[in-house]
């Protein structure tokens, strides 16, 4: 609570000098100044629920000083809050009906066609392009029917997104530690389903972290998965936090090959902050992948 009042205190006082000292008090003056020099090669983004202990009026304030263009996960009544930062809502959510109710069981079908016909109106007309979505659990389904059931109901609403320019995009989940029987756990899977649904407009959130748990080989995968990856999310591995030298992924090679297929989207930081700085977290992260 000490760190976020002096947080809130330095931000809301404006001084960009004062703000570097206090929100970035674990590195040395150079180190501070070196996070935020942003090279521009990233378009950076952080997943708001993981700053929860912000308001996202703060997180904003957050964001716009270390160098964030964008805040992912946030619906339509905090849209207003983050143009008023002139921050871009990188992936949009409402529209899902949780995690584990998803694309992959028709029996959601009709009350997942209704949220999302609604909802992508309403992120084109706020000048926006991504909507997540889920597969759901696998309640004992095999590949093929997943794929079957997601197919039938994505492609009930592709024609609405390609109209509205708004790409749904799934996200994959690993299965084995955090999100148990969640059917998109496997890239190939993913990439199917894709080539299945037969749109730009529907493609894949490739969470750094959860795939490197469920399926290794991230560079290599995201080398020949790229043209159906619209979205990544970072965390360490294991244990879902800060993406430093404690764990096992080097952030700094996946940004260079995510640069590499020419990628133009975000990059969201999906870590779980356990260091009492938080925000020094959030630029140190940001620093790492500003390749």
């Amino acid at each position: 609570m000490q760190n976020r009042r002096r947080l809130i205190k330095t931000i809301v006082a404006g001084s960009a000098a004062i703000s570097v000292g206090g929100m970035l008090s674990s590195f040395s003056a150079p180190e501070a100044k070196k996070i935020i020099m942003l090279k521009g090669n990233i378009n950076h983004a952080v997943c708001r629920w993981t700053y929860g202990f912000l308001s996202l009026e703060e997180l904003c304030k957050v964001a716009k000083t270390i160098g964030i263009k964008a805040i992912d996960l946030v619906g339509p009544k905090d849209w207003e809050t983050l143009k008023a930062h002139g921050l871009d809502s990188s992936m949009c959510n409402g529209a899902e009906i949780n995690l584990v109710d998803g694309f992959a069981e028709p029996k959601f079908h009709e009350k997942l066609i209704q949220n999302y016909t609604e909802m992508i109106p309403m992120v084109a007309k706020a000048g926006y392009k991504n909507l997540i979505c889920f597969s759901g659990n696998r309640r004992g389904m095999d590949d093929e029917t997943g794929l079957k059931n997601c197919t039938e109901g994505l492609q009930k609403l592709i024609s609405l997104a390609e109209k509205n320019g708004v790409t749904l995009v799934m996200e994959l989940l690993n299965s084995k530690i955090n999100h148990k029987d969640y059917f998109a756990d496997k890239t190939p899977w993913g990439v199917e389903l894709c080539k299945r649904v037969g749109s730009e407009n529907f493609k894949l959130l490739y969470d750094i972290y959860h795939m490197q748990i469920d399926e290794g080989d991230v560079i290599r995968t995201i080398q020949t998965s790229h043209p159906y990856i619209a979205h990544y999310h970072t965390a360490g591995v294991p244990g879902r936090n800060e993406i430093e030298e404690e764990q096992e992924l080097y952030y700094p090679a996946i940004m260079r090959a995510i640069l590499a297929t020419g990628f133009k989207g975000y990059v969201a930081q999906e870590f779980i902050p356990k260091k009492e700085d938080k925000i020094a977290s959030l630029a140190k992260a940001i620093h790492i992948c500003d390749v």
